[in-house]
């Protein structure tokens, strides 16, 4: 079992926790549930941040968030990123899983344990679920090729066939809802040797995304989701990190 006492998040909108809005208006998220589950296992609160920001390609995530994480001296940092990359109509595929293997490294040679993981896999719940699948096994075999042996646990949520259903992401189908981002926290805490609490085995999501894709749907998320990318905005211009500094979490119960 990995000992983790602090522990740091850097990614995108999978790692900050969007689609589990809670009601008032933040989100939690995957990363929030593992601070909570390394407490509860462990027996002893944990110092958590989350560098996360909505909307970042990989090259913001490396320049704003890992030297950040890394100044922190926590046990452990996940990294997780290449996703808003991928969904670009030009993109290297092998050059965002080298880079992505690069800031494993880096984690590394600080002598701070990484934890990899890759997002869910919503090919089967979006309007372009083939483009998305064919570039997310990209994404997953051109990081497995970089990282090497590299000594660290590899959480292979894209990989997850259980995942897949719809009843685990959240109405844009992009992102996971609560139960989606519970699953997650799962798998990575079953990575580290821990037990996820029970209180998360009966945890409903609010929103889920089964059902059928309406007029209603594409005008809500689709259309400006496009509005972004022809205007080169992004759903996380302006915003901070979600967790800048580190928070004391507490044993569940």
């Amino acid at each position: 079992m990995q000992e983790i006492h602090s522990f740091v998040a850097v990614g995108d909108s999978f790692t900050e926790g969007v689609g589990d809005e809670l009601p008032d208006g933040s989100v939690r998220g995957w990363a929030d549930f593992v601070a909570a589950g390394l407490a509860t296992s462990q027996g002893r609160p944990v110092r958590y941040a989350n560098l996360a920001i909505r909307g970042r390609k990989l090259a913001g995530i490396l320049h704003e968030q890992l030297d950040a994480a890394i100044a922190m001296r926590p046990d452990a940092i996940s990294i997780n990123g290449g996703g808003n990359d991928i969904l670009r109509p030009r993109v290297s595929i092998d050059h965002v899983g080298a880079r992505l293997a690069e800031a494993a490294r880096r984690i590394a040679a600080q002598g701070i344990r990484p934890i990899l993981l890759s997002g869910g896999n919503p090919s089967e719940v979006m309007p372009i679920g083939a483009v998305m699948q064919r570039r997310g096994d990209a994404l997953s075999r051109a990081f497995r090729a970089h990282v090497g042996d590299l000594d660290a646990p590899y959480v292979d949520n894209w990989a997850d066939p259980e995942l897949r259903s719809p009843r685990f992401w959240s109405v844009d189908r992009l992102h996971l809802n609560a139960a989606g981002h519970a699953h997650v926290a799962r798998n990575v805490l079953r990575s580290l040797g821990h037990d996820a609490p029970e209180s998360w085995r009966d945890l409903a999501a609010a929103t889920t995304a089964e059902g059928r894709r309406d007029l209603r749907y594409y005008r809500e998320f689709v259309l400006p989701w496009l509005g972004r990318r022809f205007t080169g905005r992004s759903s996380g211009d302006g915003r901070d990190p979600k967790l800048g500094a580190f928070t004391e979490v507490a044993p569940i119960g």
